[in-house]
């Protein structure tokens, strides 16, 4: 008998089995934009770093936080 080769699984438009292909979150910051940290809680953008980091004001203490950071949101 000769060897046996699966092939490929067809993909199903509406099966709910399908991966969902993720969407990138391109979120920039600006100077005096409010944001939410998980850790902080709430702050104000003192300063923007060119894309790479932002100084961001949580009342008792400033932090540098780097971007893209999945704890941090723009409000």
């Amino acid at each position: 008998m000769g060897t046996f080769h699966a092939a490929t699984r067809r993909q199903i438009p509406g099966s709910p089995f399908n991966r969902p292909v993720p969407v990138p979150v391109v979120t920039t910051f600006e100077v005096d934009d409010q944001v939410t940290h998980d850790k902080y809680g709430y702050g104000v953008v003192l300063g923007v770093e060119s894309d790479v980091a932002v100084i961001v004001d949580f009342g008792p203490q400033k932090i540098r936080v780097a971007i893209p950071s999945a704890k941090m949101t723009k409000l």
